[in-house]
C-alpha cells in the first residue's frame, strides 16, 4: 500500500464488535462540504485498496464525496499475509462489517470484481446507502472465464501467479495488460500499476469459481449500480444482467473500458457516470 497516495488511516476506536487483524483503513475527506453518504470502496482480487487513490478518490473528493477504503484480510497494509490462503468471502464480509462501524454513518459501499462479491454478501445482513458494483464477479461464477481465458491465452493462470508474487517476466506483462485494460493501454503504462498486484487467497478463489446460486436470499431493496467495461476480457458485460437483476439495478457498459476500470484509460467517464448516478439519488 502507498500510504503517500491516502490520507492517514483513521483510528479504531473501542466497539461492540472487536476484529480479530488489524485492517488498515484509509479517509480521504471532500475538498468541499457535502451532505451525500460517504464512498467506501472495496478492492477485488489480488490487489489492495491503492487502485482506488490513483484516479477514483481525487475525482470523487473533488466532487463533494468523503472517501473511505480498506485493504482486506492478507491485503496492502491489513494484517494476515501470512495465512491469506485461509480467507475466505465471509472473511473480507467481515473485514467492510468492520470498517462500516469505524465510519458510523449509512455509507455508499463500492465494491470491483471480488469486491463486488463482497459487498454483495454484505448487503444481505447489513443496510447500505446505496450500492455501486464494477465488473462483478458473475452469478455463474468464474470458472468459466478462466477457461475461456486459459484456452485463449495459454499459459493464463501461471502469469497471475508470476505478478502476484512480483516476478512478472515480460511476456507477463504484457498478457496481463491486454487481458485486465482496454485495447488502447500499453504495457509500459500498465506497469506503474503492478506494485499494487498481491497474492490473493484460494480459499476466496475456489469460492468464487462456483456458481453464486442463492435463490433463497432476499435482496434489500435500495439504490444499485452495475457496470462493467464494454472491452472487459474478463467478466463479459453480457453477463452484467445477471448480476444487476436480483437488485433491480440499472446496467451501464461503460465504452471502451477493461476489467480495470479505475486505472483504465477510460476511467473519468466511467467516474462521471457513477457521480451522476450518485447526485441523482443522493441530490446533497
Amino acid at each position: 500500500m502507498n500510504a503517500g497516495l491516502l490520507n492517514a488511516p483513521i483510528s479504531h476506536p473501542t466497539s461492540a464488535t472487536m476484529h480479530p487483524r488489524k485492517i488498515q483503513i484509509n479517509h480521504s475527506p471532500a475538498t468541499q462540504h457535502s451532505s451525500r453518504p460517504p464512498l467506501l470502496f472495496v478492492h477485488g482480487a489480488y490487489v489492495d485498496s491503492s487502485c482506488w487513490a490513483v484516479n477514483f478518490i481525487p475525482y470523487f473528493n473533488r466532487h463533494g464525496f468523503d472517501c473511505y477504503s480498506l485493504d482486506l484480510s492478507g491485503h496492502g497494509a491489513s494484517e494476515g499475509r501470512q495465512q491469506i490462503d485461509q480467507f475466505g468471502i465471509a472473511d473480507y464480509v467481515a473485514d467492510v462489517s468492520f470498517a462500516l462501524e469505524q465510519i458510523g454513518q449509512s455509507t455508499i459501499l463500492i465494491g470491483h470484481s471480488m469486491g463486488a462479491r463482497v459487498v454483495e454478501r454484505l448487503l444481505e445482513t447489513q443496510p447500505a446507502a446505496a450500492a455501486i458494483l464494477l465488473a462483478p464477479v458473475p452469478t455463474t461464477g468464474t470458472a468459466g472465464s478462466a477457461m475461456q481465458l486459459s484456452l485463449r491465452y495459454p499459459g493464463f493462470l501461471e502469469t497471475i501467479d508470476q505478478v502476484s508474487h512480483g516476478k512478472p517476466t515480460a511476456a507477463a506483462a504484457e498478457l496481463m495488460t491486454k487481458i485486465y485494460f482496454s485495447p488502447t493501454v500499453t504495457t509500459e503504462e500498465a506497469l506503474r500499476f503492478f506494485p499494487m498486484v498481491g497474492p490473493e487467497s484460494q480459499l476466496a478463489v475456489t469460492e468464487m469459481a462456483v456458481p453464486d446460486l442463492r435463490f433463497r436470499v432476499r435482496h434489500p431493496r435500495l439504490p444499485v449500480l452495475v457496470m462493467g467495461g464494454s472491452a472487459d476480457a474478463v467478466f463479459p458485460p453480457s453477463l452484467l444482467h445477471f448480476v444487476a437483476s436480483p437488485w433491480h439495478a440499472q446496467v451501464c457498459r461503460a465504452p471502451g473500458a477493461g476489467h480495470m476500470l479505475m486505472l483504465d484509460h477510460e476511467w473519468e467517464a466511467a467516474a462521471k457516470h457513477m457521480q451522476d448516478w450518485l447526485e441523482t439519488h443522493f441530490p446533497g
